[in-house]
C-alpha cells in the first residue's frame, strides 16, 4: 500500500510543479488552456481515487499482492473515471465565463489541493514504509493467536529498513528471533504459481519464525524438533485434529533430494497434506527462516512452500487495534 500511495502522492506533486511551470509562462491566461487544465486536474483527482478504491475494495476481498504496483483491473477504472471526470468538468467549465481574476482563482485553488494531497500522501506513505503498517489477518492459519478479521499495526523498522526495489536492508535494530510472529511477502517470483489451493504470488503472509537460519528442523507425529531438541513451550499453538497424524510418505527420498524440493517449494505439491505431521529435517538455508501457523492443522506455511528470504521480511506483529475487545499484543 505504501507504494501504491508514494505514486499517487508523485503524480499530484508532477501536477503541482508542471502548474508553476505554466504559471511562470503565462499559460493561465488562455481561457482554453486554463479550462484544459483545470479539467486535467478532476482527472488526476478522480484517477487516484478510483484506482485506490480498487486498491481498497481488493484489500477487503483478500487480493492483496503487495508485488504487482497496479492491477490491470484498478487501472482501468482510474483510467475510466479520469475520462468521465475530466470530460465532465470541461464541459461544465465551458458554460462559465472566465476572466483574468477567475481564472487566476481556479488555478490557485487546484495548486492548493495538488499540494495538500502531495504532502499528505507522500508522508503517510513514508510512514507505511519505514515505521509502521496496518494489516488484517486473512485466515484462521494463526489462531488463536489471531483471529480473521483482526487488524494490527506491524512494526516495520524493527528489522531494518529496505532500500527501495533492492534485496538490501539498513539500520537492522535486531535480528529476527525464534517464536517472532512476522509479516513477510510470500516467497514466490513466478505469477501463475499455486500454492495452497491457489496463486499466492504477492501477498502478504502472517507466521510465526520456528527455524532461524542454518537450524535442523523436524517435525514428527506434529512434534516440533529444532536442533534434535524437542520444542515443549508452545502454549499458543492449536491442533484441531487431536492424535490424528498424518503418517510419513517421505521415507524413501535421500535427504539431499528432500532439501532441495523443499528450498524450491515442491514438498506441498508433491505430498499435500503428508508434510504436516512428519516433515524434514530439513536445514534452514543461510539468509532465510522456516515460519509456521499458530493453527498447526490449518496452516499452509514452510511446510509446504519452503523457506522465508530475510528480505521479504517485512515487519514484527505489534498489537490488535480493531476490535476493540481483543486490543492486546500477541506473545
Amino acid at each position: 500500500m505504501e507504494e501504491k500511495l508514494f505514486w499517487i502522492g508523485i503524480l499530484m506533486g508532477s501536477h503541482l510543479l508542471l502548474s508553476h511551470y505554466f504559471k511562470g509562462k503565462k499559460k493561465f491566461s488562455s481561457e482554453k488552456f486554463t479550462r484544459m487544465w483545470h479539467s486535467i486536474f478532476f482527472a488526476i483527482i478522480f484517477f487516484a481515487g478510483a484506482v485506490m478504491l480498487a486498491v481498497s475494495l481488493g484489500n477487503r476481498q483478500g487480493e492483496v499482492v503487495t508485488a504487482v504496483l497496479f492491477s490491470k483491473r484498478q487501472i482501468i477504472y482510474g483510467v475510466i473515471a479520469a475520462v468521465f471526470a475530466g470530460l465532465w468538468v470541461f464541459w461544465r467549465s465551458r458554460k462559465k465565463k472566465f476572466d483574468a481574476k477567475s481564472a487566476d482563482k481556479l488555478i490557485k485553488s487546484d495548486m492548493e489541493w495538488s499540494e495538500t494531497v502531495f504532502s499528505a500522501v507522500i508522508l503517510a506513505s513514508i510512514v507505511m514504509y519505514l515505521f509502521i503498517q496496518a494489516f488484517k489477518i486473512p485466515s484462521g492459519s494463526m489462531r488463536v493467536t489471531f483471529l480473521e478479521g483482526d487488524h494490527l499495526f506491524v512494526n516495520k523498522f524493527i528489522y531494518g529498513i529496505r532500500i527501495p526495489y533492492t534485496k538490501k536492508k539498513i539500520f537492522k535494530f535486531r535480528r529476527v528471533r525464534r517464536k517472532d510472529i512476522i509479516v513477510f511477502q510470500f516467497p514466490s517470483s513466478d505469477p501463475q504459481e499455486f500454492q495452497c489451493g491457489g496463486n499466492q504470488y504477492g501477498k502478504d503472509f502472517i507466521k510465526r519464525v520456528m527455524g532461524l537460519p542454518g537450524d535442523k528442523v523436524q517435525i514428527k507425529e506434529g512434534v516440533v524438533f529444532i536442533n534434535d531438541k524437542r520444542i515443549t513451550d508452545e502454549d499458543y499453538v492449536q491442533y484441531l485434529d487431536g492424535f490424528n497424524r498424518y503418517p510419513a510418505s517421505s521415507d524413501k527420498i535421500p535427504q539431499f533430494e528432500y532439501q532441495k524440493y523443499w528450498q524450491k517449494r515442491a514438498l506441498g505439491k508433491m505430498f499435500s497434506e503428508y508434510v504436516r505431521d512428519n516433515f524434514g529435517p530439513v536445514k534452514v538455508p543461510e539468509g532465510h527462516y522456516l515460519v509456521m501457523g499458530d493453527n498447526r492443522d490449518r496452516s499452509c506455511d514452510s511446510r509446504y512452500w519452503g523457506p522465508v528470504p530475510e528480505y521479504l521480511v517485512k515487519g514484527r506483529a505489534w498489537f490488535i487495534y480493531w476490535p476493540f475487545s481483543r486490543m492486546s499484543a500477541p506473545k
